[in-house]
């Protein structure tokens, strides 16, 4: 649905400058993302930290005319021939926007809420319920107070059922996104501790996601959590309520049995006084919760229980991520092949271009065709032939009948198959060498088996990184900073194991201040991978000062002799004003300046014009616990007397930094200038060793399972001594891949299919033994090392260390996974 600029100037009460007559089909609040310029109208939307109106003469230079920004702009003579929508809050218009675009639909919404299984329950709804309805649904997990008004845009006239999902982190933040979205069935998933910080009681979260609902005609949740159903109550809505229970036969919907079979779930209901049963391909706890709200819609929605049933059996999983891969011949493939539409294209495209930019990789996209988007063929390919367009892509391979009726479009390098089993027969794949490959397809279409084919397998041990929970780790440490305060994040040591390019690649992105790295050649590698931003180098060496100029990376200057010495070498290069980081030490007694040097440091620093102090900085001791908080006291003390005095010596600001990741927290008073943030980033809070948000998953598979007699011994040197007859899995990881030997012989345990299974016997370079006795598995089933449910620091428990130690121990031959909502 195209709207006229003017008509949109009206919607959100905005004063235009300009005038400009054009019609705007895409919304964009990230500057990175744009896509169709001309159609396009940018939100500048204020942040803590930054303001969107400073990009945009990037935007306006890529053919942007139309921008919403606020009253505080200063000067817009000097953009010819387009459109200033001036309102006093662009997020505001934003969602203003969205709420009259949504008035215009009269057709079933449901609105999704709760603290976990949001997307799962969209999009498995999506599965059950779009042969017969054009569904319109929100990309990914777009639910946040920008995600939502940019989902719900994407209603057309063609839509005929609507599911968004609603996300919040604070009160007061539900009663917009319920104005936009409306919903006319309500879903209430459930209520974790998932984004608590902000909210006193988690009574008080349950109240703030039901007002989503307050004029739904129908709510559906969890009859048997008492919290919720007390919440309900107390909420007075005047909607019905569909409540499942497991235990109440006077629910409106009584879930009578669930039978759990090795690779599936029996689930019995009785609805409208009606006894039936549908099947599901799974059996762990979440997925059977989330089929029991899809349930409830289904039959609100008036499916019949022949239905349900046949449409349950076939539901997938829902991986929602992008998983970034090694591929064969040098590739990179980035693995989507779960949804298809042109919204998630659009997302996969994007990240493809960005992860594209720096590695030189030619530009690949597998594509199916789109089903179910209730456009005309013509109109939907000539939309995705933009989107390549745009994006850069330089070659495309395209499956299924419809998109290869429009292969003309595609002015690149193209091969289009009528199915994938043609694809897999073709030789295409052997031709792809050096490229960076998006697969997406429809699930019809079975692309897992092509992403299976282009994945170079080395080793069944993968370390799964996730990018989202690195930033939702990022933007909680930032939430604790003044809007001025800047930070350096640490990613040295393979950026605590993670991998530092998509790390590094991830941050820059997100606008850090500054990247840390320990030596040179860990800067210039991520030079050579495209990072642009401010690197500093925490331990230069004297035989890496070339490599500081040639890369620009500033170094840190922590002694006289090191200092000279750069001095001089700078100069023999001819180089001035090479930016470098003071160190003092004020307690740790590692690196830097003792306080009394100060003064000298000064006069030396003045006495030249080859290098320039950008920061001056000290390391915090024990932050992290009280009872140092008198020594942290005089640390800070002592920091801000003598950098004070470096910096009133010198014209130029001179940034000061001393709070880590725990002085972050419980130090704000010595935000200063800058902080540095290190294993919070990672996940690890440093004050109690509790987990944020987990980053890093390690996970292997099972190789073999043996049965073996009570009287015989596992592994090397006869260490595994048995109590009974046991089963013992191998596994393929060891101590070469990071795995500590001190967690065998029953000191350490891993979790296979959510159960203890403890370390047999000593721990070998490439495999070990585990007790599976008691479990339910099987070869080829997964195996947690560390990460969502096995904590590690519960691992670094265990071996009387530290969680830097374990997550910085993995070996780089364990292969990295990457993968972003």
């Amino acid at each position: 649905m195209l709207y006229t600029i003017e008509s949109i100037a009206k919607q959100i009460g905005a004063k235009r400058l300009g005038n400009l007559d054009t019609n705007i089909d895409w919304l964009l609040t990230d500057s990175r993302s744009l896509c169709f310029p001309e159609e396009t109208l940018f939100f500048a939307l204020p942040t803590k930290r930054s303001d969107g109106s400073k990009y945009i003469p990037d935007l306006y230079a890529r053919g942007v005319r139309n921008f919403v920004v606020s009253s505080k702009l200063n000067d817009n003579k000097t953009y010819n021939n387009c459109n200033f929508l001036l309102v006093p809050n662009p997020l505001k218009a934003l969602q203003k926007l969205a709420e009259q675009h949504r008035e215009q639909f009269q057709i079933p919404v449901i609105g999704i809420t709760g603290s976990n299984g949001k997307t799962i329950v969209k999009e498995w709804l999506h599965q059950l319920l779009s042969s017969e309805r054009n569904i319109v649904r929100s990309p990914r997990s777009y639910n946040s107070q920008i995600g939502v008004p940019i989902s719900v845009w994407q209603m057309s006239e063609t839509s005929e059922l609507g599911i968004f999902e609603a996300g919040i982190s604070e009160t007061g933040e539900m009663r917009s996104l319920q104005s936009i979205i409306k919903p006319t069935i309500g879903v209430l998933t459930n209520i974790g501790g998932a984004h608590q910080e902000n909210f006193f009681s988690l009574q008080e979260k349950c109240m703030e996601k039901l007002l989503l609902f307050k004029d739904s005609e129908v709510i559906i949740y969890n009859g048997d959590n008492e919290l919720i159903s007390n919440c309900v109550a107390k909420s007075m809505f005047t909607a019905r309520e569909i409540a499942w229970s497991c235990k109440d036969m006077d629910r409106p919907l009584y879930i009578s049995g669930i039978k759990k079979e090795s690779e599936s779930t029996t689930i019995s209901y009785r609805y409208l006084e009606m006894d039936n049963s549908y099947c599901i391909p799974f059996i762990d706890d979440a997925s059977i919760e989330n089929s029991l709200n899809c349930l409830a819609v289904c039959l609100y929605l008036m499916l019949s229980p022949e239905q349900i049933t046949q449409r349950m059996a076939h539901l997938e999983p829902i991986a929602m991520r992008l998983e970034v891969k090694e591929g064969k011949n040098n590739c990179v493939l980035i693995n989507d092949s779960y949804n298809s539409d042109l919204a998630s294209l659009d997302i996969a495209l994007d990240f493809l271009y960005r992860r594209s930019l720096s590695k030189g990789l030619k530009r690949t996209l597998i594509l199916s065709d789109l089903l179910e988007t209730g456009q005309s063929t013509t109109t939907l390919y000539r939309k995705v032939a933009q989107l390549v367009h745009s994006r850069g892509i330089e070659k495309i391979i395209g499956v299924g009948n419809e998109i290869s009726s429009c292969a003309s479009r595609f002015d690149i390098e193209k091969y289009f198959f009528p199915n994938t089993e043609a694809l897999q027969a073709s030789d295409v794949f052997k031709k792809l060498k050096n490229e960076i490959i998006l697969v997406k397809g429809s699930r019809s279409f079975d692309f897992d088996i092509v992403s299976e084919n282009l994945e170079l397998k080395v080793h069944e041990t993968i370390l799964e990184i996730n990018l989202n929970a690195l930033i939702n780790n990022l933007n909680y440490y930032r939430s604790k900073l003044k809007p001025e305060t800047k930070m350096v994040c640490m990613v040295k040591a393979f950026a605590y194991g993670a991998g530092s390019y998509e790390i590094a690649k991830t941050l820059q992105e997100h606008r850090v201040d500054y990247l840390a790295v320990a030596v040179a050649d860990e800067g210039s590698d991520l030079r050579k991978a495209g990072i642009t931003g401010s690197i500093i180098i925490m331990n230069p060496e004297m035989t890496a000062f070339k490599t500081l100029f040639d890369y620009k990376l500033e170094p840190e200057v922590y002694s006289f002799h090191l200092l000279d010495a750069l001095i001089k070498e700078a100069e023999k290069e001819g180089i001035t004003n090479f930016p470098i980081h003071i160190k003092l030490d004020t307690g740790m007694h590692r690196l830097g300046f003792a306080v009394e040097e100060v003064p000298a440091l000064i006069k030396r620093l003045k006495a030249q014009n080859a290098v320039i102090p950008r920061s001056v900085f000290s390391h915090m001791v024990g932050s992290d616990s009280d009872q140092f908080d008198a020594f942290t006291r005089r640390q800070i003390e002592l920091f801000d007397k003598a950098s004070t005095e470096l910096q009133t010596s010198f014209p130029h600001k001179i940034l000061r930094h001393i709070c880590n990741s725990a002085g972050i927290e419980r130090f704000p008073e010595a935000q200063l200038d800058m902080v540095r943030l290190g294993i919070g980033l990672y996940g690890v809070s440093p004050i109690d060793n509790s987990i944020i948000y987990n980053v890093s998953t390690l996970k292997t598979t099972i190789l073999q399972i043996r049965n073996v007699a009570s009287e015989d011994t596992v592994g090397y040197s006869r260490k595994g001594h048995l109590t009974r007859d046991s089963r013992i899995a191998a596994i393929p990881i060891g101590y070469a891949d990071g795995l500590n030997r001190h967690l065998g012989n029953g000191k350490g345990y891993c979790l296979v299919n959510g159960k203890k299974a403890f370390y047999v016997g000593n721990i070998c370079m490439d495999v070990c033994m585990i007790d599976v006795t008691d479990i339910d598995c099987k070869e080829g089933d997964k195996v947690i090392i560390f990460g969502d449910d096995l904590p590690i620091t519960v691992l670094s428990d265990m071996l009387e260390t530290i969680p830097y130690e374990v997550l910085t121990s993995v070996s780089t031959r364990v292969k990295r996974i990457y993968f972003q909502d």
